[in-house]
């Protein structure tokens, strides 16, 4: 008896051991370790000001390294989820009904980020005051590609080219026919299926520990361009990345959170604190692709389904450029002032069309910022050469004009995972109540 009550004890005593509490640095997210390495970063670059090399020798590699495992699992992922995604839907006219609502979701957004751009400019008088000679400017455009190459440049030639120079456009495209090829082949193809399926799980598990060591690579992204750029180089142009910056957060409090709750009928401000381990990336490296993996992580944490996730996102970081457009709206109001230019509504309203429209036909253009911000100073008559005025603080202003594109695909991500699933419940009650009047 006495050794029964020994064993039984002996079972009960580790169940009822209180647990040790985690560390302190164990209880605390990833999004606060991120924007911890993100302060840290910047005063470590202003500290590190008067010795720029030590920064861009010894701490830079640490983002450059990051970055480039980044980049390395995103071309992977994006084929494996894509071709998983597709084939999980079953039904090429659900991936049609996706896409379009897609598309369609961008270029609205992409539409009031111009819009709002263009608004902010004119209302807080972004140019004001502002001079240089226009002798020492000079610039030189870099030819948009035309709609028709456009589109004839998303189709690859070569199975590997794409995947080898990460052409994303053209990665996506090889998915998705891959995709529907699979669809089409019915049940031969289901070993091939599940060998996607499962590469396309082990992409996510690297990506994730990738993840797990993203305060360091913040860190070393942001530490180099502030002590490279130090403060210096923002006072001339400051009011502008001011008005940019002001567009951009309104752009991501109003339009993202009004889809939000309207569309996905989500609180914004959880979508918001979901969303903060992506924005605080965005900004440090101003990559959209490289955003994607941790995109895909927080939206699928936010109940957006895999199916839509490995479709929208990286679809969005290819075409949509909401940052971008804003971008597009201030610098062209603020170029204009400062050559003394009065621009018209009807201008304007070019602006916003070309600058829509430039967004899916720059797609994976490297650099595609400057070329938009030509092809839209050119369609009302601007002078080219005013994109050297901006060209000093592209990086400050890529690094928000980024978050805002990043934001912008996990919102429409969001909203059209919504708009299907209660598609799908629709239809589900119109199949029972067909079964119940039978």
């Amino acid at each position: 008896m006495s050794d029964a009550s020994t064993t039984a004890s002996t079972d009960i005593t580790p169940a009822e051991e209180p647990q040790k509490p985690k560390p302190w640095f164990k209880r605390l997210s990833l999004t606060t370790w991120i924007f911890i390495a993100l302060i840290l970063g910047v005063l470590a670059g202003v500290a590190l000001q008067g010795a720029p090399d030590i920064a861009d020798t010894y701490i830079k590699p640490f983002g450059t390294i990051f970055l480039n495992l980044i980049k390395m699992i995103v071309v992977p992922l994006v084929l494996f989820s894509i071709i998983a995604g597709v084939v999980s839907l079953d039904d090429v006219k659900k991936v049609g009904a996706i896409g379009g609502k897609t598309v369609l979701f961008y270029l609205a957004t992409t539409a009031c980020a111009v819009t709002l751009g263009l608004i902010f400019a004119n209302v807080m008088n972004v140019g004001a005051g502002y001079t240089m000679p226009s002798d020492e400017l000079s610039y030189e455009a870099t030819e948009p590609p035309s709609l028709i190459d456009t589109i004839v440049n998303m189709f690859p030639s070569n199975f590997f080219q794409p995947m080898a120079d990460a052409t994303m456009l053209q990665v996506i495209v090889i998915a998705v026919v891959f995709g529907f090829g699979m669809i089409a082949a019915g049940k031969k193809a289901k070993p091939v299926i599940d060998i996607c399926n499962a590469l396309s799980d082990v992409c996510i598990a690297i990506m994730r520990g990738i993840i797990l060591v993203a305060p360091f690579g913040v860190f070393g992204l942001i530490c180099p361009v502030i002590a490279n750029n130090g403060i210096d180089v923002l006072r001339p142009l400051l009011w502008l990345i001011v008005v940019a910056y002001v567009a951009m957060i309104v752009q991501i409090i109003v339009v993202y959170s009004g889809i939000i709750k309207i569309f996905a009928r989500m609180n914004p401000l959880k979508f918001l604190k979901g969303e903060m381990p992506v924005m605080g990336f965005a900004f440090a490296s101003a990559s959209s692709v490289g955003t994607l993996p941790i995109n895909m992580e927080c939206t699928e944490k936010m109940g957006v389904s895999k199916e839509v996730t490995s479709f929208v996102l990286p679809l969005g970081a290819t075409i949509n450029m909401d940052g971008t457009a804003i971008y597009q709206g201030v610098c062209a109001i603020f170029i204009a002032q400062v050559f003394g230019i009065d621009l018209s509504v009807g201008q304007q309203l070019t602006i916003v069309m070309t600058a829509v429209l430039a967004s899916i036909g720059t797609a994976g253009v490297p650099g595609s910022g400057m070329i938009m911000l030509a092809m839209v100073l050119q369609s009302v008559g601007l002078p080219v050469e005013g994109v050297a005025l901006v060209a000093g603080v592209d990086r400050i202003l890529d690094m928000m004009r980024t978050t805002v594109n990043v934001t912008g695909d996990a919102a429409v991500a969001t909203c059209v995972d919504a708009m299907q699933k209660r598609a799908a419940a629709r239809k589900a009650k119109k199949a029972e109540k067909q079964v119940k009047a039978a």
